[in-house]
């Protein structure tokens, strides 16, 4: 069986998703429902679902669909942590129904403007209550972040540090520095875990192959090890350049020289054990 460490949903009867440009073929409704059968089939029999946008009614909706859904088997939401009483209400989240699914917090830190938004005193503090709750927090971050990510995470030894998507490497260009150098740093660091997500959208979108991601997926094996790295399908966004069960296949090829018990960990060990599946 296998883990999926990273996948959304949407509803845009609900709320838009303002992140999707309106010519986009994502820019549809994506629920759990249209999910299960492409994970099923592809062998996955949990999945860790993951925030979208910075909006407080997200969360709560996410930790009830957990709760009515037996493939969702863990939620990395949204709150603001810059919030006074972030303590607070990260109890309040838990308390919620479904709140026994909570396992990390995520900001869209790849869109903030300040490259240490993380190093803020008042993010800092929101970080450490993360860490206090006994929740992980999740990095989406662009290559130029990564050294942030680095001071934010050597200051908070407390806290587990998932960094999405490898921190979305140049693949299109062919470029592996300061990328991989930033990576090596932050892999350096003990309370510090990687995605294997969201690569084939970084890559060229006509003309793709494995080839073109495996000197990134190479780095990130050989930074963090099998232990600390997970497969994340990033569905459905990974959908405008291939399908769930191609996304999964990909990942197998690219730690096709693992052993087996290393790709148990890729694929299901890490994320349960981190994330408390």
């Amino acid at each position: 069986m296998t883990v999926d460490a990273h996948h959304h949903v949407w509803d845009l009867s609900v709320r838009d998703q303002d992140w999707i440009p309106t010519d986009s073929p994502i820019r549809r409704t994506f629920t759990a429902v249209d999910l299960e059968p492409e994970a099923r089939a592809a062998g996955v029999d949990r999945t860790v679902l993951v925030q979208t946008i910075t909006v407080a009614e997200e969360t709560p909706e996410f930790l009830a669909l957990a709760a009515s859904h037996d493939l969702i088997a863990g939620v990395v939401g949204w709150t603001d942590l810059t919030r006074p009483d972030i303590a607070d209400e990260l109890a309040r989240l838990r308390e919620l129904p479904g709140g026994a699914y909570l396992k990390g917090i995520r900001h869209q830190v790849q869109g903030e403007p300040d490259p240490e938004w993380l190093l803020r005193p008042d993010v800092h503090r929101g970080l450490a209550a993360v860490a206090e709750a006994g929740l992980l927090y999740d990095l989406v971050v662009l290559p130029h972040q990564l050294p942030a990510c680095v001071k934010a995470a050597a200051s908070l030894p407390q806290l587990t540090f998932v960094l999405d998507h490898l921190g979305k490497p140049p693949i299109a260009s062919g470029d592996l520095e300061p990328w991989a150098s930033d990576l090596r740093a932050l892999a350096a660091l003990p309370n510090t875990a990687a995605k294997l997500s969201g690569l084939v959208t970084e890559a060229d979108p006509t003309s793709w192959t494995v080839a073109d991601l495996r000197p990134y997926a190479d780095t990130a094996l050989a930074a963090f090890g099998p232990s600390r790295l997970m497969f994340g399908s990033d569905w459905p966004v990974c959908t405008l350049r291939a399908s769930y069960g191609e996304v999964l296949a990909t990942a197998q090829e690219l730690t096709a020289v693992l052993g087996p018990s290393e790709q148990e960990d890729v694929f299901t060990g890490t994320a349960t054990r981190l994330y408390g599946l």
